[in-house]
């Protein structure tokens, strides 16, 4: 298939480098921990939120790898990423869900907050998709989950269908005081490098406002008409900048990522 400019469609190699896709990624692990499993899960097992850069390099290296690395390299992070999920298993408390890294349906639901935090950032920040790149970009991001074991069929056949799973979601959520313990460790990255210190302001800013309204309000995180005008704001300074900007500026993280793995 191919798009109205005659050329492949889009896929997740494409708008995968973009460095400035990061804005979300705030806004995908706190969806990804309103899952209370998820949550839970993390708070017994994970020292993530104490050390928020070795999960930050992880991820990175992951979707970097699965999206535009050697075959090489996307074997060396599959097996990495499946080897620390093997021993993440809990049973279910008085007071918290059963918990199971390689359970398919969690790793949909990490994949899917992976997948709607991109878009949330690439619609803000970039020309609209056509429908077939959109479409090509979607059914791509299935790789995020099924490289680490989740059934392709599990994965919404369509952005439609998506969508349909998506809201069914959110409905789904929950955010308890253990798991806004663990946000708010994330988010006061005190043991994070000076530089990344200095950059949680606005990561803070960015993943509050990003984050869906009924979600936002279960962590208890305030906001405001001004707020949403300077971040609609900011982004469209952005995204002036973005046209402006050299490619491999933009993608220079994913150049540096790949790069570390070999």
């Amino acid at each position: 298939m191919k798009n109205v400019a005659g050329g492949e469609p889009k896929s997740l190699a494409d708008v995968a480098p973009e460095a400035v896709l990061l804005a979300g990624a705030g806004r995908a692990i706190l969806l990804q921990l309103a899952n209370p499993a998820v949550g839970h899960g993390v708070a017994r097992h994970s020292s993530f939120a104490a050390d928020p850069m070795k999960r930050f390099h992880g991820t990175l290296s992951y979707i970097y790898a699965l999206s535009n690395g050697t075959p090489a390299q996307r074997k060396s992070v599959q097996r990495q990423v499946q080897r620390a999920h093997r021993p993440v298993k809990s049973a279910a408390g008085a007071r918290s869900p059963a918990y199971d890294a390689a359970d398919p349906e969690l790793q949909l639901w990490v994949a899917a907050t992976l997948y709607d935090s991109a878009c949330q950032s690439h619609d803000a920040l970039f020309p609209a998709l056509s429908a077939a790149d959109a479409e090509s970009v979607y059914q791509s991001y299935a790789v995020l989950g099924t490289a680490l074991g989740m059934p392709a069929e599990l994965w919404p056949a369509s952005r439609a269908d998506f969508a349909v799973y998506w809201e069914r979601q959110l409905g789904l959520l929950s955010v308890d005081a253990t798991v806004r313990d663990v946000a708010t460790e994330l988010l006061a990255a005190k043991q994070a490098p000076g530089w990344v210190k200095a950059l949680m302001p606005l990561a803070r800013y960015l993943t509050v406002g990003m984050l869906p309204p009924a979600v936002r309000e279960m962590y208890e995180f305030s906001w405001s008409p001004r707020k949403e005008r300077l971040l609609r704001a900011l982004f469209a300074g952005t995204a002036v900048l973005m046209r402006i900007t050299p490619r491999r500026m933009r993608h220079a993280p994913m150049k540096y990522y790949l790069k570390r793995l070999g």
